[in-house]
């Protein structure tokens, strides 16, 4: 799959996809820019960390490489990874 997103579509599928995994905080979520953090600012834990990237890699059919949470501290950061991946 060769189709070329633009940033603020991997932005919006990137909102959707956190609000499917964390419902309870979809106002933060759809209020977010890329510079909202994910552990402070919208409150994914660890564990719904590991979960996004999975569905991540699922939805965007990209593998990440060995990364930590500390790689995607900011939802830019996420999107910045995900179009290296998909260029």
């Amino acid at each position: 799959m060769s189709v070329k997103l633009s940033r603020q579509e991997i932005f919006e599928k990137l909102q959707d996809i956190m609000i499917a995994i964390n419902e309870d905080d979809r106002e933060k979520i759809e209020s977010a820019t890329e510079s909202t953090r994910l552990v402070e600012d919208i409150g994914l834990a660890s564990v719904g960390m590991l979960y996004l990237v999975i569905v991540l890699e699922e939805s965007f059919q990209i593998k990440f490489d060995d990364v930590g949470t500390a790689t995607f501290d900011t939802v830019g950061k996420v999107i910045d990874y995900i179009e290296a991946k998909l260029s």
